[in-house]
């Protein structure tokens, strides 16, 4: 797993905790996590029964551990399984995209209570308290309701992730997602970096939203969320 000539974005978590983010990372040389309170990502070393009880170490009470793989987790028999699904890694520049008479907006802190509300209503993937730490969160308010949001989460080597991409119900179809998106991405482009971002393998509306806008599946990944059993 820890092969450096493999690419930063097969094991994204990984990386990102080994290279541009490992001021963060909490664990050792067998296991490595975000704090809880920002993401609940994590990964191993590689996948032997030392390191899975480095993981469980760290973890207590009703905490998870999500992890992005190249392959499917076998967990030991002292972590229960609440989600085992796939998802698709795309990577690419998403196109220009924008809203005449649409203002987008710099999220922060004061945000975060209709950031969370937001993405307790869609579902977008995992979102704390201070996720928003991770990278600049860009929004769209209508009449003062934060109605559609998008941001950066894992930098992993060279390459920055798009996350968080959510729309409320009473505001889809309006191009709120491709605003956001072109907006995210051009900022990371801007900065050197190249973009990408995780969708279910079941979220086909979504994959084929980003396959319009010019992104491409690199590969699959498997998904994994462990909470270790008391």
């Amino acid at each position: 797993m820890s092969d450096p000539s493999s690419h930063p974005l097969d094991r994204p978590i990984w990386s990102a905790l080994t290279t541009r983010q490992r001021g963060l990372a909490e664990g050792g040389a067998e296991a490595l996590r975000y704090p809880t309170a920002i993401a609940p990502f994590a990964d191993m070393v590689d996948i032997s029964e030392r390191s899975f009880a480095a993981l469980a170490a760290m973890m207590t009470g009703p905490e998870i551990a999500v992890l992005f793989t190249p392959e499917a987790v076998t967990a030991p028999p002292f972590f229960k399984v609440l989600l085992a699904e796939t998802g698709e890694q795309m990577i690419g520049t998403p196109s220009e995209f924008s809203l005449p008479g649409v203002e987008i907006g710099t999220l922060g802190v004061s945000d975060v209570p209709d950031m969370m509300a937001l993405t307790e209503l869609t579902r977008p993937g995992p979102f704390s308290a201070r996720t928003h730490e991770l990278g600049t969160f860009l929004g769209i308010r209508v009449d003062g309701r934060l109605v559609a949001m998008t941001g950066e989460r894992m930098t992993p080597g060279n390459y920055t992730e798009m996350t968080a991409v959510c729309v409320h119900p009473e505001h889809r179809g309006r191009g709120y997602a491709q605003a956001l998106l072109s907006a995210v991405a051009r900022q990371i482009v801007a900065r050197g970096e190249i973009p990408f971002l995780h969708v279910f393998t079941s979220n086909t509306s979504a994959i084929a939203l980003y396959r319009r806008q010019g992104m491409e599946i690199r590969r699959r990944l498997h998904v994994t969320v462990l909470q270790k059993l008391s």
